[in-house]
């Protein structure tokens, strides 16, 4: 597809973001992490000399625009054409191609879900007056009259675990585009150990101290700016390290990307961090993702197989979905935390700034603002978690915005009635 069929890019997000949450709860479906970069930066990158604007939950607006992203959000500028991009979209080199309009109107499909659509005129008009919402195929449903629907192979993101199954080959994808050829900038110990030196990238500002290996020979390693790895850390590729984040030992596993200003020990395998989390001490976790401002204890350990190697179930919207595979960890929330020995069910999914802790398996579904061990789980206070949450970013010398407060507070008045609902189910196996 030609740049020149369309005068504008909208990355738009969709309903399809409940099937996301507990990791959308504070961020559109277009900034989750997989590969080295966010999905909306994957998708850019195709096309790259086109102005772009964002949309979102209304919500969310507010931190967006507070954020480091200045294009439009929520608010589409006046154009005659507008290219529509789903932002679950997990785009590749060449996506340009696979949308092809050929200069008209039309929608693609995958499914009954939106993965991109043309629009123009009276038509643009049309699905203006619609994104004051998150976007659904009721709202392009009307078009259909005059334009053309066809289904697409483009691939979209719809469950959490997604994003960690498809997390490797992403890695390796990432490389091969924004980096292509490997380069040692930082300083590497003598002592320190490389497998496959032409599969690693360690950006300037960056140490590898020794007694470090990396060991790139099953895929890439990337280490961005200002990363410290420690004496006695393995890492396996494929493997992205954000910017100033620091491996302070322990085996990180191929299919990991870590974010920027992370601290990481013991065992991580296939698992994504969205960054500013913390994992310090010895643990394991397994094919997971962790979003922003998390804190594991010591000993926090989460299961990843069953042990009659079945199907994981997870709990989204209100019942258990069949991932279709046999590893599956855990997925949580932004702001929350594991007391020391916390153990995490496989395929569980804790929600926003909970507090968890003790020694047994907590229940697979914990709702966001809750606090303490299984079967005795009560209402986080609003005013704590977001003074705790204030704390913890000011640590990391990021001042928490009114926009960010106001979300926390939106969340907590949306999830009340699930913490409700499981505080019922809890007291009824216990009478």
């Amino acid at each position: 597809m030609s740049e020149k069929d369309f005068q504008m890019i909208c990355v738009f997000e969709d309903e399809g973001y409940r099937k996301l949450l507990p990791l959308t709860f504070m961020r559109p479906t277009w900034g989750l992490r997989c590969g080295m970069t966010v999905l909306l930066e994957k998708i850019l990158r195709n096309f790259r000399r086109v102005p772009f604007s964002l949309h979102c939950r209304d919500y969310l607006a507010d931190t967006i625009k507070s954020g480091s992203l200045t294009s439009a959000v929520n608010k589409l500028p006046d154009a005659e054409t507008c290219l529509f991009l789903n932002g679950r979209i997990l785009a590749k080199e060449g996506l340009a191609k696979k949308i092809n309009f050929r200069g008209d109107d039309g929608v693609l499909l995958s499914g009954n879900d939106i993965v991109a659509a043309r629009l123009s005129g009276k038509r643009l008009d049309f699905i203006k007056k619609a994104m004051e919402h998150p976007l659904s195929m009721a709202d392009f449903e009307p078009l259909k009259l005059d334009v053309l629907f066809k289904q697409t192979e483009i691939p979209l993101i719809t469950y959490p675990w997604d994003l960690i199954h498809k997390n490797k080959e992403q890695i390796s994808s990432d490389f091969d585009e924004l980096v292509n050829k490997a380069a040692i900038k930082g300083d590497v110990h003598s002592g320190a150990f490389i497998y496959e030196k032409d599969e690693v990238y360690i950006e300037a500002e960056s140490e590898v101290m020794a007694g470090a290996v990396l060991d790139a020979r099953e895929g890439p390693i990337y280490i961005g700016k200002e990363v410290e790895v420690y004496p006695h850390a393995r890492i396996e590729g494929p493997c992205y390290i954000g910017d100033r984040t620091m491996i302070l030992g322990g085996k990180i596993r191929s299919g990991c990307s870590i974010g920027p200003v992370c601290k990481v020990n013991g065992e991580l395998e296939e698992t994504i961090i969205q960054g500013y989390s913390n994992k310090q001490h010895d643990g394991f976790i397994g094919h997971s993702y962790i979003c922003e401002w998390v804190n594991l204890g010591a000993g926090t350990n989460n299961s990843d197989l069953k042990n009659n190697y079945s199907n994981v179930k997870v709990f989204i919207e209100g019942a258990d979905i069949d991932t279709g595979q046999t590893f599956v960890g855990a997925f949580i929330g932004d702001h929350s935390k594991t007391g020391i020995g916390t153990l995490i069910n496989t395929g569980s999914v804790i929600g926003i700034a909970c507090n968890i802790y003790g020694g047994s398996l907590h229940g697979k579904n914990i709702p966001s603002f809750s606090w303490g061990g299984e079967g005795n789980l009560t209402e986080y206070d609003l005013e704590a978690a977001i003074k705790t949450a204030r704390m913890v970013m000011g640590r990391r010398k990021i001042e928490m915005t009114a926009a960010d407060e106001t979300l926390l507070r939106k969340i907590f008045d949306q999830t009340k009635a699930e913490r409700i609902s499981r505080a019922t189910q809890v007291s009824g196996n216990e009478i």
